[in-house]
């Protein structure tokens, strides 16, 4: 009967802790899923299912400090990146969303610092800094150099703290772009409903133009439609991964240590 009591106990846990944070989400438009789990030598996979995969250089790297799961992409040297070379959709795509974990590893270095950018014909389709007197995140398009100046956890003119895990997400829907940290809208601001594009790679971290960021990146997603508020909530959570964060399975492990005391 303990036996039973006990199992029961794990199984509603485990239900009401992580399961609803694994919600089905549309994958209708994913383009690319990089979790990180690993490298195979240089190569990381897309798990999209379009094997868009990913090449590490410098000094990018795969690190077990992590969001979800046991691997983050490491971009902690500012020479480093991940290069992901051009296809079709990553190339024609108007509407889109990019969402990725992101955990600042170090400040403002006084310069235009690359977190990514998807080139084509110019290197803001997006393209995505941190300014160079803060944290704050600098998301752009063009033509016009229209998009998001200088956002933070709170909206414009914040900056983010370092080694804290944050959940970034720019939905670009015809001419708006609307920006998420955490899941909770920051701003909608107003951008090119055709923006530039062409055959160029996307990076993370350090690009053509600029320096890399010093940073540790999660999940990094893109479709090539706008996702809604509950969408990127979901994605956040692990819809896409269904992995449960660190912290579930730590809660987990407690649970199932006050269960075997029981």
């Amino acid at each position: 009967m303990k036996i039973i009591l006990s199992l029961c106990l794990i199984l509603a846990f485990w239900v009401f802790a992580v399961l609803p944070s694994h919600a089905a989400i549309d994958k209708k438009g994913l383009m690319l899923l990089f979790t990180f789990e690993g490298a195979k030598g240089d190569i990381v996979s897309d798990l999209s299912g379009g094997k868009h995969d990913g090449m590490l250089k410098a000094k990018a790297s795969v690190t077990t400090t992590a969001k979800y799961g046991k691997g983050a992409l490491d971009i902690t040297d500012q020479g480093s990146f991940m290069e992901v070379e051009s296809f079709t959709e990553l190339e024609e795509y108007k509407d889109n969303t990019y969402l990725f974990w992101i955990y600042f590893t170090a400040g403002s270095n006084g310069a235009w610092s690359q977190i990514l950018v998807k080139l084509g014909g110019s290197d803001r389709s997006p393209g995505i800094w941190i300014n160079p007197g803060s944290t704050g995140i600098h998301y752009r398009y063009d033509p016009g150099n229209q998009g998001c100046d200088q956002i933070g956890p709170n909206g414009e003119g914040g900056a983010y703290d370092l080694k804290t895990w944050y959940h970034i997400a720019g939905s670009k829907k015809a001419g708006e772009l609307t920006f998420y940290c955490n899941a909770v809208e920051r701003r909608k601001v107003a951008v090119p409903a055709s923006h530039v594009q062409a055959k160029q790679s996307l990076f993370v971290g350090k690009s053509p133009g600029y320096r890399a960021a010093t940073f540790i990146m999660d999940d990094l997603v893109v479709f090539n439609r706008a996702l809604t508020a509950a969408e990127v909530t979901q994605v956040m959570d692990g819809a896409l991964t269904a992995k449960a964060p660190v912290e579930s399975l730590g809660k987990l492990a407690s649970a199932w240590g006050d269960i075997k005391s029981y």
